[in-house]
């Protein structure tokens, strides 16, 4: 697939932080009954990477990317461990390099336009709007779309449920990132039927 098919595949992408392995294919279950197909896992557990396959062999349907990608092993790391696609949090020109050259949909993290030029200008369209919340929010990447009217967002970074759909009503978004579907401590606590609900909530929301 590719990056476009895979934002147009998404509404809201869960941020998910799996403290352990066991947690894993019952998180895949309850995101993929609450009608949910695209996830990002953080690559900031000793288990993520492991947790991709567990994910995608529990909920075949669900398309498992990396996120915190912060350095080409991690690029090269999350490839092998069968990562769909590759996001991170900002993108300096050696990450950017290594992103490209991978070949797999990527989503560079960028916080201002002229980080967005130089993702641009690496080959990516497609980009995170990260910390979205204390970047600037709606009214701040509302004003990209005059000057960078072919760049795309998924912004993620202090979006709750509540403000999501105006996030998504903006035309240069094609979907956004939240950890409220699942939090940390919601996943530590099993409680998946909640994580279902938020997931279902997230699903029906609509885009501009």
């Amino acid at each position: 697939m590719t990056i476009g098919e895979i934002l147009r595949a998404a509404t809201v992408i869960p941020v998910l932080e799996i403290p352990s392995l066991d947690k894993a294919a019952p998180l895949a279950k309850a995101l993929s009954a609450g009608g949910l197909r695209v996830i990002e896992l953080t690559l900031r557990t000793p288990c993520a990477l492991d947790a991709v396959k567990v994910m995608r062999d529990a909920a075949s349907e669900l398309i498992v990317g990396m996120g915190t990608i912060r350095t080409s092993e991690d690029v090269k790391q999350s490839i092998d461990a069968g990562a769909a696609f590759l996001i991170s949090p900002g993108a300096g020109p050696a990450l950017l390099e290594a992103m490209a050259a991978s070949g797999a949909p990527s989503l560079p993290g960028i916080a201002t336009a002229s980080e967005a030029i130089i993702a641009y200008e690496a080959g990516f369209s497609a980009q995170k709007f990260f910390p979205a919340g204390p970047a600037g929010g709606i009214a701040y990447l509302k004003s990209f779309t005059g000057p960078l009217p072919d760049i795309t967002f998924c912004p993620t970074g202090g979006i709750s449920a509540e403000h999501a759909e105006e996030y998504l009503a903006l035309p240069n978004v094609a979907c956004v990132g939240g950890s409220w579907i699942a939090t940390k401590q919601m996943i530590e606590n099993e409680e998946w039927r909640e994580i279902e609900s938020n997931a279902r909530r997230a699903a029906t929301l609509l885009h501009a």
